[in-house]
Formats: C-alpha cells, structure tokens, sequence
C-alpha cells in the first residue's frame, strides 16, 4: 500500500474555506455523478467555518454548550448523513472528502477506513517525526491518547462521502463545547500543539495528497474548484 502507480487517477479539488452547508451541496452533486460514472473518483480539500456536525446515530446530549453561546461564537450546528456522532470543524482544520467507488481501491469497509488512517500514521511519521496509530474501538487516528484525525464516512451505491478531519492549526478550546464523538475519557490534539509551531496549510495539504495517493495506489490530478460549477 505504499507504491504511487500511474494507471490509476484521482481529481484533487481544494475549496478552501468554505461553509459547511455549501460544501455539502458539492459532495451531494459529486456524489450522484459519481454513481452515474459521469465523473472521476474525486478528493475535495478545504477548511470550514466553524460548525459542529451530529452523525446519523449521534446524541444532541453530547453538544455541551448551550445553542445561544455557540450562535454567539458564530458556531453553526448541522445533523449530517455520515458515521460517527458529534464533531467540530473550523479554520486550521484540513478537511477532505473522497468521493470515489471505493470497491475499486480496497476490498471492503473496514480496508477504506484502514487505508484511510494508514494516511495520516505515514504523514506524521513521514514528516514530523509523530508517532501516531489507531484504536480498534474507535475509527481515527490518536497520537496516545488524543486523537488527531477524525474519520467519519457514508456509503451510497457503492461511492463514498464525507471523510475525514486532520487537526493541523486547529483552535482545540472548542472541543470543549462537544463530547467528541461520544468518547469519555479522551482529549484531541493537533499538529500545532505537538510540534509547537503553526503549520502552513497549503504545505500539509499537499502531504496529505501525496500520503493519500502513496496508500491508495492513485496518481493525484490537481484541478482548479471552477471545473466542478
């Protein structure tokens, strides 16, 4: 799982930042053209503004802040289609969402979800020297006890959306405000916080095409956000 081929390519979109409901309308068309082969496997890169997210079998009881102190804070909340149960998003955050038929790159769920960790355990070994893994019990990637990539998917004749959530210049304080995806007993870490140092977004989104590329065995193809209106 770690020699880039040729023969198979995947579009690499970057929103940047961008409103969580606008880009769900993205992945939703994505999705439907995907089904319909009438587009590529595609990886969509971008930061939301600040939102918390409730998966399809998420409790409301695990968002701790009242809903006025999160509107006061500009903190959106949205119930979304994919696994998993409540999550923050916002600036600092790298977000990406593969659209893809996911059958043709590995031979199951629980692969995807695998590959989809190897990624960010090679890019934080590769290049900062982070020792990170998983925890069988809960999907993600944790650096000991704190988890630093997300992942949360959802399945729909055979095409992938939603994704995953890699905390790189991450603002941690709002956790605070949710019991992150119905875990006691664990905190969330970023790259920043880690290393000590602010990270430049557009280099570590570039690792994060190469590492995702290297797992998958796919040749990232850059494409300018206009060619998907």
């Amino acid at each position: 799982m770690n020699q880039l081929s040729g023969e198979k390519k995947i579009k690499i979109v970057d929103l940047g930042l961008i409103d969580y409901e606008e880009a769900l309308l993205i992945q939703e068309r994505l999705l439907r053209l995907r089904q319909e082969d009438r587009t590529d496997d595609t990886l969509l890169l971008l930061e939301h503004e600040p939102v918390i997210t409730i998966g399809k079998r998420g409790n409301q009881g695990n968002i701790l802040a009242p809903k006025e102190f999160l509107a006061k804070q500009g903190v959106k909340v949205c119930s979304i289609g994919r696994g998993g149960d409540v999550t923050y998003h916002g600036p600092g955050q790298i977000v990406g969402y593969p659209i893809m038929r996911f059958l043709n790159h590995v031979p199951g769920i629980k692969e995807l979800i695998r590959a989809l960790e190897e990624v960010f355990i090679q890019l934080l070994n590769k290049y900062y020297h982070i020792a990170a893994g998983p925890i069988p019990e809960y999907p993600g990637v944790w650096v000991g006890n704190d988890k630093i990539t997300a992942i949360g998917l959802s399945i729909h004749s055979g095409v992938t959306m939603h994704g995953f959530a890699f905390n790189v210049n991450t603002d941690l304080t709002a956790f605070q405000w949710i019991l992150s995806c119905g875990i006691t007993g664990k905190g969330v870490t970023s790259i920043k916080k880690l290393t000590g140092k602010k990270q430049d977004i557009a280099i570590v989104k570039k690792q994060v095409v190469q590492c995702f590329g290297e797992v998958f065995r796919l040749k990232p193809c850059w494409e300018d956000k206009t060619t998907l209106l």
